[in-house]
């Protein structure tokens, strides 16, 4: 495997393990670790969990419609927190593109009663052409507590097709936070969350950037289907001469439901694509839905105030920029915040 230490850092990987729960990496079709290092934690192949543990089954293309179409799903990682237990660090997984055509992935989270997890995944493919076609399926039962942190470092030819069902029950909080600075051929991914308990809650960011080549796809679909329930989806985007679409949907289906979605976007040249689709569906009266879109350009004022003060055009405007992406991640740890941070100080350098 010829992935290098610096680029599984850049995606959030620990390789010291030295803050993390345990750690599951897959390397094409094959596991390349699978570690547990706090209790309460189990984090398996599917294949295995599926032989050993009898319940796995039940989680099986719940969240989902399933799809045989779409390949072999016999990789991908179990990963299941018992009721009540909250590890210190965080779990982290890591999904590497090397040397295959296609890597399938088929992965599996349980939050259990009153529990909470922190997970970190990072995903990176070595230069050349690659598809990742992943399914993802997270469970939060009652009072649990579910942060998801994807970081995603895909090469300039390879195509990203992932889908992604959450169901939160009673009580439970499903945060989701979604970062890709780097040029990718295609990602197209439209995560639906459930959100069937009442006062379920969730939060969903994504910072992207659409370099020239790229096509970019992505949103977040949410259904509050109990009283209660809360939503907020959140989208910077910018394009660098890419094509962009930032969609969102809420569907709100009971009284009481909160909900807010932001999509905004910048427009830094003239070849590049920025489309945003905001959606509010409401089915219930007593509701509060909100929608905030805009898509445009950095304010010549802005650049000529930073230019004023000593900066050339291009500092000025990669300054703005990064301060644009710059949206907190909300109790990220704070090894993986420095790691974002500097990102997102080299993007316009990358770019």
């Amino acid at each position: 495997m010829s992935v290098k230490k610096i680029d599984l850092e850049k995606v959030g990987i620990d390789i010291e393990e030295k803050e993390r729960a345990g750690t599951y990496m897959q390397v094409d079709s094959q596991v390349a670790r699978c570690t547990v290092r706090q209790e309460g934690v189990e984090i398996l192949p599917i294949r295995d969990a599926l032989k050993r543990i009898p319940e796995a089954k039940e989680y099986l293309w719940r969240a989902l419609p399933e799809d045989p179409t779409l390949g072999d799903f016999s990789n991908g990682y179990f990963i299941r927190v018992k009721p009540h237990a909250s590890p210190l660090f965080p779990v982290q997984t890591c999904l590497l593109i090397d040397s295959e055509e296609v890597q399938h992935v088929h992965n599996i989270i349980v939050v259990e009663e009153g529990a909470e997890l922190n997970v970190i995944t990072g995903c990176s493919s070595i230069p050349g052409k690659g598809k990742h076609i992943g399914v993802s399926e997270f469970y939060v039962k009652k009072g649990g507590k579910l942060h998801f942190t994807m970081i995603h470092m895909w090469g300039p030819e390879v195509e990203v097709l992932p889908k992604t069902g959450v169901v939160v029950e009673e009580g439970g909080i499903y945060i989701s936070d979604y970062v890709c600075l780097h040029p990718a051929a295609r990602i197209k991914a439209y995560p639906t969350i459930y959100l069937v308990g009442r006062g379920a809650t969730t939060r969903s960011q994504s910072i992207i950037v659409a370099t020239k080549g790229s096509n970019i796809d992505l949103g977040t679909r949410v259904y509050l289907k109990e009283e209660e329930t809360k939503a907020e989806v959140i989208s910077r985007s910018v394009s660098f001469g890419g094509t962009l679409i930032a969609r969102g949907h809420l569907i709100g289906e009971k009284p009481g439901v909160k909900a807010h979605l932001e999509c905004k976007g910048l427009l830094l040249t003239n070849d590049g694509v920025m489309h945003a689709i905001p959606e509010l569906e409401g089915r219930a009266k007593d509701l509060e839905m909100s929608h905030e879109a805009a898509v445009g350009k950095i304010a010549k004022e802005e650049i000529e105030y930073l230019m004023a003060r000593g900066l050339t055009e291009d500092e000025a405007t990669a300054t703005i920029v990064r301060g644009f992406l710059n949206v907190d991640i909300i109790g990220i740890p704070e090894s993986l915040k420095k790691e974002l941070d500097e990102i997102i100080r080299m993007s316009d350098s990358a770019m």
